[in-house]
């Protein structure tokens, strides 16, 4: 039994938990930032978050968690190997939570060399990073923004292309690397690079709770979970259990809803009264909007499901104006109520 806090358990965060429950349902909709105050339950909603998911299917003994019912092309170069009228051996795993520590070599992350079988079997062998661990699943970075510029490189040509090439020590690698990059960090500390900014699909500011009932609520669960972890989380099991299944059901059902002309209208000129680059903005207010609905269990994908994610996908994305010293929340509010009503 995983001893982590329970998701469930949290108490406030609200746009942090519906962001993180969000690319659970869709991992397509991109990365989650949480920034925020040291001490507000970033790391910790986000390690819960693991608890929740449902096992997947996998290659068994796979190193890159390989999906069996992919076509070749979506396969490491072992599984493809082996794929043809034999249908892969299979197992279920719990979905991958990675942590990217700050000091972790490029080595590490993206693998290299395995030296153990190279000086006992002259043998030259890749050994997996951290990137390959990762694939089907969550890479998480706490103090993102602290992350040294040659692993931020590494990390967007991965986001960019979905696949890890490594070309070193005379081995050349090509592996599947899908993930949800969740990050987290305190503002004070400096500011991400915009490349790896704009990689994030959903961005969430989260502050200390300021009423004292709240406040008084947090200490009394972390303190019982302290005193007595397997007695907390027995007692949050039936809420964890319930939230599961909305979850797989809203996995099970996102691919299911279309969004109508209006919602794509509407995310369109969002995103031009905002004056975001490009359209990763529009195309992640869809996919958000949609698993949100999923989410939900909605039939349809409505103006309000449209409204409740603008804040987190489009606060990220807009350009600094020196003319408006109000902060990007209440911008996107501004261009929301405009657009919305």
């Amino acid at each position: 039994m995983s001893l982590a806090f329970p998701f469930t358990a949290i108490v406030g965060q609200d746009a942090m938990k519906r962001a993180l429950m969000i690319a659970a349902v869709d991992q397509e909709v991109g990365g989650v930032l949480v920034m925020g105050d040291r001490g507000t339950g970033k790391s910790t909603a986000i390690r819960a978050l693991a608890a929740l998911l449902p096992k997947i299917e996998v290659v068994a003994g796979c190193s890159y968690n390989c999906d069996p019912d992919k076509a070749t092309a979506g396969l490491c170069e072992s599984c493809r190997v082996a794929d043809g009228s034999k249908r892969h051996k299979t197992e279920s795993v719990s979905i991958p939570v990675v942590d990217l520590p700050l000091g972790a070599t490029e080595d590490r992350v993206i693998g290299a060399l395995d030296i153990e079988k190279a000086l006992h079997a002259g043998e030259k062998a890749f050994e997996a990073g951290l990137l390959a661990r990762a694939h089907r699943g969550f890479l998480y970075i706490d103090e993102v923004n602290l992350l040294e510029d040659h692993i931020v490189d590494s990390l967007l040509d991965v986001a960019a292309s979905g696949e890890n090439v490594v070309e070193r020590e005379g081995l050349s690698v090509r592996h599947p690397a899908r993930f949800v990059l969740v990050g987290s960090g305190n503002p004070e500390e400096g500011e991400l690079r915009p490349q790896l900014l704009d990689r994030f699909g959903l961005s969430v500011d989260i502050t200390t709770p300021q009423d004292v009932k709240t406040r008084v609520e947090i200490i009394r669960n972390r303190d019982s979970f302290e005193r007595d972890r397997e007695a907390f989380i027995k007692k949050a099991r039936r809420k964890e259990s319930a939230l599961r299944k909305k979850i797989e059901a809203g996995r099970a059902r996102v691919s299911t809803l279309d969004p109508s002309i209006e919602i794509l209208e509407k995310s369109a000129e969002l995103c031009l009264t905002l004056g975001t680059d490009g359209l990763r903005g529009e195309i992640t207010l869809i996919r958000a909007t949609r698993a949100l609905a999923a989410l939900e269990g909605a039939s349809d994908i409505t103006l309000k499901h449209l409204r409740d994610v603008a804040p987190m996908v489009l606060g990220h994305r807009l350009r600094r104006d020196p003319l408006d010293e109000s902060g990007s929340q209440a911008r996107v509010g501004r261009a929301i109520e405009q657009v919305l009503g």
